[in-house]
């Protein structure tokens, strides 16, 4: 299990919700699992605070995601209506939510209306053949295998794993070196 939190301050809503939509999903891009629990807090005032946190189960890989959107409108519930179209549209087919948090201000002076959603999910993985992987979907698959084998390369059959991915011989070595490092890297 792995804990992650993403927090951010700002008067601006719309960089508020982006940046932690940005912040989340680059981590979890790189990170194996899925999402097991999650905690939304959710304040507007002067500043709007938004914090996710997110506790991450390593026993199966998922996709997994954070949507954090915001709308305006005339009043709270024309808000709230706009944001949960644009919530329900980029939600991945077959989402199951871990969690989820919808909060609304109005401004004091020009009573406008503002809502945000914050939307914590897991989906299955989509199923591709091993030669369509990017570069870093291979290394973060190398990586794994290497990190269950306590990052030994041995136990690795590279002609295997080139034929399987359809690259050459020497990207299979360089990606495991670049991973290497990397591990290195972190520990230093």
């Amino acid at each position: 299990m792995e804990l992650l939190t993403f927090y951010h301050e700002s008067s601006n809503i719309e960089d508020c919700t982006r940046t932690i939509a940005d912040m989340s999903n680059n981590t979890l891009q790189s990170k194996f699992g899925f999402i097991y629990s999650s905690k939304i807090y959710l304040s507007f005032g002067a500043f709007m605070n938004l914090q996710v946190t997110l506790l991450l189960n390593e026993r199966k890989d998922m996709l997994k995601g954070l949507i954090a959107e915001y709308s305006s409108g005339k009043n709270r519930e024309n808000a709230i209506n706009k944001l949960l179209e644009v919530v329900n549209s980029k939600l991945p087919r077959d989402a199951q939510v871990v969690d989820f948090e919808v909060g609304t201000y109005v401004t004091p002076v020009t009573r406008r209306a503002y809502a945000v959603a914050v939307v914590v999910y897991n989906a299955p993985l989509e199923q591709k053949p091993f030669q369509e992987f990017s570069m870093e979907e291979r290394r973060r698959l190398i990586g794994r295998v290497l990190r269950e084998f306590n990052y030994n390369p041995k136990v690795l059959n590279i002609s295997e794993l080139a034929r399987m991915f359809g690259v050459s011989r020497d990207s299979i070595y360089y990606d495991i070196q670049q991973i290497l490092k990397e591990k290195l890297s972190r520990k230093g």
